[in-house]
């Protein structure tokens, strides 16, 4: 069979945070229209009962390349799910909404190949944040040995205090830091036409195009870290059984 028809070769991609406003539905638009630029044509999962990816779906242009977008509320997003059915797509982008439980979380992520976690820097979304890191790895059990876990700090401005009080709050934690976005009115101005930064012209979106290709090499090395991953769990039962004493490893 090939990879592509096959629902468990796709790419899902996972965009959460617990509180509104962080830029989820920004982050998934423009990972959409990026994919769909290249090609194949992505599959956008709304799963946000007020429906912001599919409005900007229903923005986009007939002229540019196609995205597949589906509402994903109160649905499950794996793979053999709604959320697959477009076999022609490489890449599953899940847009999550806010304020969802940690069991509710699990049920989108315990299969997601990558997570992204999109930050403002403010004092209330950064407690927010980092009370949902927390719960993320407690109740759900995120294995960080997978490394599908990173960080996007978004709507950035240096030089200001809550820019330094994020860096601080990020340098925290064991969790890398793939990408710090531009507080941009480019981002505002894609949004309305249904198009993502990649698809204005080249010469207006050059800053913020740098920081979000650094998101995208990172997702594209999804197959390697899970290479990486199940090399790194199979040393570790090796290092196990080379402990024990020979008459257990033999039983075992």
């Amino acid at each position: 069979m090939d990879d592509a028809a096959h629902p468990y070769s796709q790419h899902k991609i996972v965009i959460l945070n617990p509180k509104g406003g962080s830029g989820k539905t920004t982050l998934a638009t423009n990972l959409a229209s990026y994919f769909a630029v290249r090609g194949p044509p992505p599959t956008l999962v709304d799963c946000d009962p007020g429906g912001y990816s599919l409005r900007w779906h229903h923005k986009r242009p007939a002229s540019q390349p196609p995205v597949h977008c589906v509402a994903g509320y109160g649905q499950s997003t794996s793979p053999d799910s709604g959320a697959g059915r477009f076999p022609d797509s490489k890449e599953v982008i899940v847009d999550l909404p806010a304020a969802q439980s940690p069991e509710q979380v699990y049920d989108h992520i315990y299969d997601a190949s990558s997570i992204l976690l999109p930050i403002v820097p403010s004092e209330i979304d950064i407690y927010s944040a980092a009370k949902f890191i927390a719960d993320l790895l407690l109740f759900t059990q995120l294995d960080r040995r997978k490394r599908n876990l990173v960080i996007v700090a978004n709507r950035t401005r240096q030089r200001t205090k809550s820019y330094s009080m994020l860096t601080r709050f990020l340098t925290s934690l064991d969790i890398s830091v793939v990408a710090r976005l531009r507080d941009s009115q480019n981002f505002v101005h894609a949004a309305a036409f249904g198009l993502g930064i990649c698809e204005m012209p080249a010469y207006k979106v050059r800053q913020d195009m740098e920081q979000f290709e650094m998101i995208v090499d990172w997702l594209d090395r999804w197959r390697s870290r899970q290479l990486d991953a199940l090399i790194a769990e199979e040393i570790g039962r090796s290092s196990d059984r080379d402990t024990l004493t020979p008459a257990v490893a033999m039983s075992q």
